[in-house]
């Protein structure tokens, strides 16, 4: 396994952020080609993906600067931070999903948003966004949030695995 893990963990500031950046794609491609609107906390999570990218990129020339390569296993322990955040703000979204717990009380909308509903936007009617405890999408049982939090609690222990073995390289 650890022969797999390798190269991956050898550069895992670029995986961090090519992951990343698959991320938002997908939801993307799920709000443009599926017609899913994202709720606050569905937007929730694409921020915490967009600062993994911004962190990645950056960490990636951090460690190419004169003095830079102390900071490695650090810069993995940043994005492991980073991914737990996803994963805990996915698992409260799915939580809030199944029900286990409220959503957030600014994110109680009951339906997604039709070409209809912009076009009223625009005339001036209030909009009322998708609710936060209501998945848009699921497959076999399981919404994006619950991927989400799948997702990113694997990468959040890849990012430890790649600062233990950063680390264990000075």
């Amino acid at each position: 396994m650890q022969q797999i893990l390798r190269p991956f963990l050898d550069r895992w500031r670029l995986c961090a952020v090519l992951v990343a950046a698959a991320m938002l794609a997908t939801a993307h491609a799920f709000e443009t080609f599926g017609g899913y609107a994202p709720c606050m906390l569905c937007l929730r999570q694409r921020e915490v993906y967009w600062a993994i990218l911004a962190l990645g990129l950056a960490f990636m020339i951090l460690v190419r600067t004169p003095g830079g390569p102390r900071w490695r296993a650090a810069t993995c322990w940043v994005l492991a931070l980073a991914f737990a955040l996803s994963c805990a703000i996915a698992v409260y979204h799915a939580g809030a999903e199944w029900k286990f717990w409220p959503g957030p009380q600014s994110c109680s909308g009951t339906r997604a948003v039709s070409l209809a509903d912009m076009q009223a936007f625009i005339g001036g009617a209030k909009f009322k966004p998708p609710s936060c405890e209501d998945a848009a999408w699921r497959m076999l049982g399981i919404s994006m949030a619950g991927y989400n939090a799948a997702i990113s609690l694997v990468l959040a222990a890849l990012s430890g695995l790649a600062a233990i073995r950063e680390h264990g390289k000075r």
